[in-house]
């Protein structure tokens, strides 16, 4: 049985729901943010970075959840959340994965998180400003050029949909004009109407704009 270390409102969502929609059989272990549980000699030993989602395995712990959701896409072929026999769909579906984790969450970050690249109060307050223009900026492409159909890569469900659905309940707190992104909503809407994304939601408590 595998473990998952979440924290509510984080990108452990994704894999929360890809876990779910794989009928994978797991565990879930909240780490309390609000105590600083993340920094914990217990919880450093999962995953030194002190940070969530990892993902407790057989063969070992994983991190990054571009990582975790190939895994699951992967250990469990027989759900379909990716197109394992074509390398070059397989390489998009990681493309858009990687921008979500690389540019898509750094600009969320930068709201909240200040303090990872900057000690200087006027330097934090100023990415903090920056916010809804940039994230804005990253979901005006996504609506626009990356969301092919009603999911992310076109009439097929993949592990791409569970991570926009996680960092696009962000959006109304980073500013974001959500009437600029219907697709983005619509793809909002119809992930809710999984039996999977409701479960996993409710689990971990998780309050959907």
């Amino acid at each position: 049985m595998f473990r998952l270390y979440y924290a509510p409102g984080t990108c452990a969502l994704a894999t929360h729901i890809a876990l779910e929609e794989a009928g994978a059989a797991y565990e879930s272990v909240l780490v309390d943010f609000g105590s600083q549980r993340q920094r914990s000699p217990e919880y450093l030993a999962v995953n030194p970075k002190g940070r969530v989602p990892a993902l407790v395995t057989e063969t070992g712990t994983l991190t990054e959840t571009p990582a975790l959701l190939c895994f699951v896409a992967q250990r469990f072929p027989e759900a379909g959340l990716a197109p394992l026999a074509d390398p070059f769909a397989l390489a998009q579906v990681q493309e858009f994965n990687s921008y979500l984790c690389s540019t898509v969450h750094v600009a969320h970050a930068h709201g909240r998180r200040g303090a990872r690249w900057a000690d200087d109060a006027d330097a934090i307050e100023a990415m903090k400003r920056k916010v809804p223009a940039t994230v804005t900026e990253c979901f005006a492409l996504i609506e626009n050029k990356l969301l092919r159909g009603p999911w992310v890569m076109g009439e097929r469900y993949t592990i791409c949909d569970p991570y926009l659905f996680t960092i696009g309940t962000w959006i109304e707190g980073d500013g974001v004009d959500t009437s600029k992104v219907p697709g983005v909503m619509r793809h909002r809407a119809r992930m809710l109407a999984r039996p999977a994304v409701q479960k996993a939601v409710a689990a971990e408590g998780t309050q959907i704009p």
